[in-house]
């Protein structure tokens, strides 16, 4: 009797094992097994922007991709009919000409206008293509949002009368509600690759490769015109901080989508 209590509860184990592991992002799957999360009800693809740019002396080019991987992730997984699409991961940073923003420093990739507009485009054709019925487009980083919120506005007019819709998930609540919190405990925001951004790295960087705390000080030492942050104390952030940050960002999202998609 035992041994056979024992044999049902591996075969129930076993069987759970798929559906409490499976990878929220879609490049970690075949496409057959793809196929078959879509004719089991995965209909959501979550499109996001990141970018590689210049963060100060202090935090990797890294910043936006990593945070836009663990956001659109968890987007997925809370959604539960989702998968996140491979990182987009440039942005529009500056002029590769002119070095004005953050072109000015050597390491940012920059795309103009016309050319993240088209890649965003093909990014959703292809998710469209694959079958997916609701495409998510977002973005971590500040340039490109009119972007892709007009291309979500301009596919969803062509899409919708045939069942597929794209919408845009702005993250100026989740903005607001990060600003709050620090002012709330008295902390200096500071702007690019401040308090904001590196709590959120730290909260993300178990390697501990991406920030320099030894470089802290020389960040919030400015004024530093050249990397466009006003200087800041990052002695406060902690992980703890960072995935407050994180979860304000998700659960923003998340409500954005099926607010939008009720419609």
């Amino acid at each position: 009797m035992r041994t056979l209590v024992t044999l049902v509860l591996l075969l129930v184990s076993a069987a759970m094992v798929p559906a409490q592991t499976r990878s929220p992002y879609l490049e970690d799957h075949t496409w057959p097994e793809l196929k078959d999360m879509m004719a089991a009800g995965t209909t959501t693809a979550v499109v996001m922007a990141g970018g590689i740019e210049q963060n100060g002396p202090h935090m990797a080019f890294v910043k936006h991709n990593l945070i836009s991987r663990h956001v659109s992730g968890q987007v997925a997984q809370r959604l539960g009919n989702a998968l996140a699409y491979p990182v987009i991961p440039f942005s529009m940073a500056g002029d590769p000409i002119e070095k004005n923003n953050h072109m000015r420093l050597p390491g940012t990739i920059s795309l103009s206008s016309e050319v993240f507009l088209g890649v965003v485009r093909q990014v959703a054709a292809s998710a469209r293509s694959a079958g997916f019925k609701t495409i998510v487009l977002m973005g971590d980083h500040g340039g490109g949002q009119n972007e892709l919120g007009l291309v979500a506005q301009n596919l969803d007019g062509e899409w919708r009368s045939g069942g597929v819709r794209v919408v845009y998930v702005p993250q100026t609540a989740a903005a607001a509600q990060i600003t709050a919190w620090l002012k709330e405990r008295n902390i200096a925001a500071g702007g690019h690759a401040g308090v904001a951004e590196a709590a959120q790295v730290l909260a993300l960087d178990d390697s501990k490769k991406y920030l320099r705390p030894d470089k802290y000080a020389a960040f919030a030492a400015g004024p530093d015109a050249v990397t466009g942050g006003a200087p800041v104390n990052l002695t406060p952030i902690t992980a703890e901080m960072g995935r407050a940050f994180l979860d304000f960002k998700i659960n923003d999202a998340v409500a954005q989508v099926r607010k939008l998609t009720a419609k």
